[in-house]
C-alpha cells in the first residue's frame, strides 16, 4: 500500500480541493479560477515532493492543466460559467504557452550551448589544468584550488556536469590517500559544496537564479553584471568559509599530493571560435545593457554562432538538459497563474504579515526555503515559493527599509541554492556520495553549517548593497 501512496496523495488532495465549495476556503472573494489554480499548485507541490513522475514531467502537466482549466482556449466544459460572479478572469492561452520560450529559458539555453562547446573542445579541462598549477602540492591548498575552479565553472556550466568532470579528475588523486585518511572525505566533499555555492554567482549558474530574475523587473531589474557584483563576493566568502570548515573537520594526514591533468588547448578553427565566442558572450553579459542588448539577447549569440559553424550539431542538441528547461518553464507558468489570477496577492493579504517584524518574515521565508531545498529539487522549491515571495514583498510596507521585494527575493533565492545537507539535496551531492568516500552524516554536518551561515550572510550582503544604493 505504501508504494501507492506517492500516487494517491498527489492526485486525491487536488481533486478534493476542486470539489470543495468556495465558502470552505479561508479567503474572502475567492473565485472558481483561483480555486483551480490552488488545486494545480498543490498538485505541483505534491508531485515535486513525492515524485510519482519525473519532476520535469510535473512542469509539463502544470502548463497543460492551466491551458485546459484556466485559459481562454481551454475545454468548453470548464468555461460554462464564464462571466458569472465568483468565476474569475481566464488567462490568455498565449501567455501560458509563451512560458516555453520565456527570455529566462533563452538565457539558460545560451548557457547550455556555451557549456557544451567548452566541454566538447576541452576548454574546461585545459582551464582547470592551467588554473590549478599555482596551488602547489599541499593538500589543503590543492583543495582550495579545486574549489575555486569548480566554483568558477559552476557559474557558467551545469553544477552537475561540473561536479562529474571534477570528480573524474580527482579519482586517481583520492586513491593516493590512505583508506582512513580524512583527506578522502575532504576532497570528495569539497567539489559538490563548491559547485552548489558557485552556481549562485551568475544568473545562469543555477535555475533558482533564473526564476528570481523573472520577478526582478521594472525598478527591481538586475542585469547580468549587477547580479555578479553581489553574487561573486558572496560566493568568494562562502567558498572561503567552506574551505576552512572542511579543513577543520577533515584535515588530510598526507602532507603532499600531485595533481596531474593531461591535455593541451586545441588550436583548430572551431576551437578558436569557441574560445572567442565564450569570451565575447561573457564580456557582453558583464557590460550590462551599455551596448543596447540585455542578457537574454546576448545569450542567443552563442546559440547562433555554434549552430551556424557546426560546433554544436544535431547530435549535440540531444544532450541539452531539456528537462531543466521544462522544469523552469513549468515554474514560470505556475507563477503566471498565481499572479494573473490574483491568488498570490489574495493569500498574502489574508495573512497579517505586517503584524510581524520584517526580520522575522525575512528569516522565516529564507529558512523555510532552506529546509525545503534540502529535501526536494532547488528549482521546484524556487518555483513554489518565488511567486508568493514576490507578492509578499510588494504588499509588506515594513520591508521597504530593508530593501523590500528585492531583498526578500534574493535572500530566498540564495537559500534555495544553499540546501545541500543530504545526498538527495542536489545532483552534485548525489554524485559525491556515490563515490563511497563521503557518508550522509559527514555531508550533513558541513551542509547544515554552511546553509545557516549562508542565509545569514546573504541577508547582510543584500541589506548592505541596498543601503549603499547598488540594488533596490
Amino acid at each position: 500500500m505504501q508504494k501507492y501512496l506517492k500516487y494517491i496523495i498527489p492526485i486525491s488532495i487536488p481533486l478534493i480541493v476542486l470539489l470543495l465549495p468556495l465558502s470552505a476556503f479561508p479567503f474572502d472573494g475567492l473565485t472558481i479560477i483561483q480555486q483551480r489554480v490552488i488545486a494545480i499548485f498543490l498538485l505541483a507541490a505534491l508531485c515535486w515532493v513525492f515524485e510519482p513522475i519525473p519532476i520535469y514531467a510535473t512542469s509539463v502537466v502544470i502548463i497543460v492543466l492551466e491551458l485546459l482549466l484556466v485559459s481562454n482556449k481551454g475545454l468548453y466544459l470548464f468555461r460554462l460559467n464564464e462571466g458569472q460572479p465568483h468565476f474569475g478572469e481566464l488567462l490568455s492561452y498565449n501567455e501560458i504557452m509563451a512560458t516555453f520560450a520565456s527570455p529566462i529559458i533563452m538565457l539558460f539555453l545560451g548557457g547550455f550551448f556555451l557549456a557544451m562547446a567548452a566541454t566538447k573542445y576541452r576548454l574546461d579541462v585545459n582551464l582547470a589544468r592551467v588554473l590549478l598549477k599555482p596551488f602547489g602540492s599541499d593538500p589543503k591548498f590543492v583543495m582550495l584550488g579545486l574549489m575555486l575552479i569548480t566554483g568558477i565553472f559552476s557559474m557558467f556550466m551545469s553544477n552537475t556536469a561540473t561536479t562529474a568532470m571534477m570528480l573524474s579528475i580527482l579519482t586517481p588523486v583520492i586513491a593516493v590517500f590512505g583508506p582512513k585518511d580524512p583527506g578522502r572525505i575532504a576532497f570528495a566533499l569539497c567539489i559538490p559544496v563548491a559547485a552548489n555555492i558557485g552556481g549562485i554567482g551568475t544568473p545562469i549558474g543555477t535555475p533558482p537564479n533564473a526564476i528570481a530574475l523573472k520577478y526582478l523587473v521594472g525598478d527591481n531589474y538586475i542585469s547580468f553584471g549587477e547580479w555578479m557584483a553581489f553574487g561573486v563576493p558572496f560566493v568568494v566568502v562562502m567558498m572561503a568559509l567552506a574551505w576552512m570548515l572542511i579543513n577543520f573537520l577533515y584535515s588530510a594526514d598526507q602532507k603532499k599530493i600531485e595533481l596531474s591533468i593531461k591535455g593541451k588547448f586545441l588550436k583548430t578553427p572551431k576551437a578558436i571560435m569557441v574560445y572567442i565566442t565564450f569570451t565575447l558572450t561573457i564580456v557582453l553579459w558583464l557590460m550590462g545593457s551599455s551596448h543596447g542588448m540585455n542578457s537574454y539577447t546576448v545569450a542567443l549569440i552563442p546559440v547562433a554562432i555554434f549552430s551556424l559553424t557546426g560546433i554544436i550539431n544535431k547530435e549535440d542538441l540531444k544532450k541539452i538538459s531539456w528537462d531543466v528547461l521544462w522544469l523552469v518553464s513549468g515554474g514560470i507558468a505556475l507563477g503566471l497563474a498565481l499572479d494573473k489570477t490574483g491568488l498570490a496577492r489574495l493569500v498574502v493579504h489574508s495573512i497579517p504579515f505586517d503584524a510581524f517584524s520584517p526580520y522575522v518574515v525575512l528569516f522565516g521565508a529564507a529558512f523555510l526555503c532552506l529546509v525545503m531545498a534540502n529535501f526536494m529539487s532547488h528549482t521546484a522549491t524556487a518555483n513554489l515559493l518565488m511567486p508568493i515571495m514576490a507578492a509578499l514583498g510588494t504588499s509588506m510596507a515594513s520591508l521597504t527599509p530593508l530593501g523590500g521585494e528585492i531583498t526578500l527575493i534574493l535572500v530566498v533565492t540564495f537559500a534555495a541554492s544553499l540546501g545541500m545537507s543530504l545526498p538527495i539535496s542536489t545532483p552534485p551531492n548525489a554524485l559525491a556520495h556515490a563515490t563511497g568516500h563521503v557518508q550522509s552524516n559527514q555531508m550533513a554536518k558541513v551542509g547544515v553549517i554552511l546553509g545557516v551561515v549562508g542565509v545569514l550572510l546573504s541577508f547582510v550582503l543584500v541589506w548592505l548593497l541596498h543601503a549603499v544604493g547598488h540594488i533596490g
